[in-house]
């Protein structure tokens, strides 16, 4: 409620003296930031500031002539301190007035129990209040932050705002679910605040997280690494600063609208309004029930899990080996050649062009191969053959129509007779089982080339 100071303030000069940071130099002027419902002051009206206090958290500025009422000789009210923005002199509050003019009179309700404001505009970053469904806030103004991806790696529509809750609390949130409106005059009807003892602090901890597909984790533990498969980021995503909730996975691909995350008890919470409830069985793995197509009743799990490495780190980290190993191979050459087999020539970027490779075709390169294309280092070895091997590598040759043709070999640097160069081993297609070499071919081609000078 907002407190009128009348004209009696002399009597109480003394008084006031210990608890306000001047009397004697006024403060200067400010925005108003969040209406004064009560003497039907909008926001974005510019207010000389008197006093300042500290103790009680307010300001105690002038009422504009225009908003005095008739007959009433108050001329200065208080004004919390978090609702109002200090600039200075009469003219540098004028300019921001007009700078703060586009949102000055936006406020926005949001649509969603729960919605966090977050002291970042990346719904990575620190989330530092929950609003309740129907709670109205303040917008100040738009900003640039990071795309709110979907679980697909898609952004969804929206954009992020700086705003302001009704007991100041300030940071950013995404619009995705919030309704925005135009306020002059007349009562806000905020919702309550939620209440401190209703806080989830398991929930809040398990949307903290990111939480990626099953398959992942064993990728990860076993080190073979399919970039591919990890760039699609598979995983899901409750879409708290959307209401839309995410499951994204080889075979499924679904979003479920809600209204809410409602606690079921024992680390349980269903989504309000959607077919679709969690689960956490451990610190690491989260169950996630729901109704698949999209159809009520027919029902499944899939499992999820929280990883302390982000995914595009362990991209970073793949391609960075990856690169290491061809760089080996590029070293020991870049020009290759074998008596029977041709000329190979290789470049720093993994192109490669194969010359006079006819005796290959089609035994090991289909006759629709051209000669050149990009090498690839995604395949990995088995302890048995990993210490027979330097690795194993992909040519990926153009065709003469269609997609790349993928032909892969596992290799040893300065192989055969002692002279500098590499040994190639022929692996057919059906003893490789996605990135993962399962064994050798019972009648191999070994292909030798040397350095070229």
């Amino acid at each position: 409620m907002i407190k009128r100071t009348f004209c009696f303030l002399p009597i109480l000069v003394t008084v006031t003296a210990l608890f306000f940071a001047s009397c004697g130099k006024r403060p200067g002027w400010g925005v108003l930031l969040w209406a004064e419902e009560d003497e039907g002051i909008p926001s974005g009206t510019v207010l000389q500031v008197y006093i300042k206090s500290n103790i009680e958290k307010v300001w105690v500025v002038g009422i504009p002539r225009e908003y005095r009422k008739s007959g009433d000789k108050t001329q200065k009210i208080e004004i919390p301190l978090t609702k109002l923005e200090l600039v200075g002199s009469k003219q540098a509050a004028q300019k921001r007035a007009a700078e703060f003019s586009e949102y000055a009179l936006v406020y926005a309700e949001t649509l969603q129990d729960g919605l966090p404001i977050r002291d970042a505009p990346d719904n990575g970053a620190r989330r530092v209040y929950r609003l309740r469904a129907g709670e109205i806030i303040k917008i100040i103004r738009q900003v640039e932050g990071s795309p709110a991806i979907s679980a697909t790696g898609e952004p969804l529509p929206g954009d992020w705002f700086r705003v302001l809750t009704e007991d100041g609390t300030s940071g950013y949130c995404f619009s995705y679910r919030l309704r925005f409106f135009n306020h002059v005059a007349g009562p806000l009807n905020s919702a309550p605040v939620q209440a401190e003892e209703k806080r989830d602090p398991g929930l809040e901890n398990l949307l903290s997280k990111i939480w990626v597909a099953e398959i992942y984790g064993e990728m990860l533990d076993q080190g073979n690494i399919d970039i591919e498969a990890l760039s699609k980021h598979w995983g899901f995503s409750p879409g708290e600063d959307t209401g839309i909730a995410n499951i994204f996975l080889p075979d499924t691909d679904l979003s479920f609208p809600y209204s809410s995350i409602q606690s079921d008890g024992d680390n349980s919470w269903h989504f309000e309004g959607a077919d679709l409830s969690m689960k956490l069985r451990s610190p690491t793995t989260l169950a996630v029930q729901f109704a698949e197509n999209g159809t009520r009743g027919i029902r499944r799990t899939a499992l999820f899990l929280n990883i302390t490495t982000p995914l595009d780190d362990v991209i970073v980290q793949e391609e960075t080996r990856r690169g290491s190993l061809y760089n080996a191979i590029y070293m020991e050459g870049p020009i290759f050649s074998s008596v029977s087999y041709g000329h190979l020539y290789l470049s720093e970027e993994r192109d490669f062009l194969w010359e006079d490779l006819e005796r290959l075709i089609p035994s090991v390169i289909p006759s629709a191969a051209l000669g050149r294309g990009k090498i690839e280092m995604r395949l990995f070895l088995p302890p048995n053959l990993a210490a027979q091997y330097d690795g194993a590598l992909t040519f990926k040759f153009k065709s003469i129509s269609g997609p790349d043709i993928p032909v892969n070999f596992l290799y040893t640097i300065d192989a055969g007779d002692g002279l500098g160069g590499i040994r190639l081993e022929y692996i057919p297609a059906s003893n490789i089982d996605n990135n993962r070499v399962l064994s050798r071919d019972s009648s191999p081609i070994i292909i030798y080339f040397y350095q070229a000078n």
